[in-house]
């Protein structure tokens, strides 16, 4: 809860990247400590609110987890408006969900809030045998656009507080 005397900042942040990326897996895990194997496709976008207490306010999160299948992919730009924040999720086994993520991101640098926050998230860092975006290529691609990197894995709880704690 609200620390007393500390602000309350609400913000709307949302996820996007291809299916099968993680991002259902990464909101679950991060709103209730929870990882499922074999996670249901997202229909449309799924809803989630998380609090956050930090030091200097009270941060609570309207989360919009958006469906990857491209047949979605026209509903998403009434999910980003208005976004304070978007994670953008791509699978580091998968180079056509890189190639997708960065497809978002200039998506999202063209039609969505100009103080938006992003961050590109490379999911799946548990798969590290099966590699196939290096995590240079993941930094120097967000540094080029002004975006905070990080690599986490829902599945084995690796960086996922810290990728919102982050935001």
């Amino acid at each position: 809860m609200a620390r007393p005397g500390n602000k309350i900042i609400q913000a709307k942040l949302v996820l996007l990247g291809d299916m099968g990326t993680g991002k259902t897996s990464l909101v679950l895990r991060f709103v209730k400590g929870q990882f499922f194997e074999h996670q249901e496709p997202t229909i449309g976008a799924a809803f989630f609110t998380q609090i956050l207490s930090l030091s200097e306010a009270t941060v609570k999160f309207d989360i919009w987890d958006t469906a990857g299948q491209e047949r979605y992919h026209s509903l998403a730009p009434m999910y980003y408006r208005g976004a304070a924040a978007a994670l953008v999720v791509y699978d580091i086994a998968s180079m056509d969900t890189f190639v997708r993520a960065k497809k978002w991101v200039q998506e999202l640098k063209r039609q969505g809030n100009p103080n938006l926050v992003m961050a590109l998230v490379a999911n799946k860092c548990d798969l590290e045998p099966s590699r196939e975006v290096e995590t240079e290529e993941g930094m120097q691609y967000s540094q080029d656009n002004d975006m905070f990197f990080i690599e986490a894995s829902a599945k084995a709880a690796l960086n996922v507080n810290e990728l919102f704690y982050e935001i």
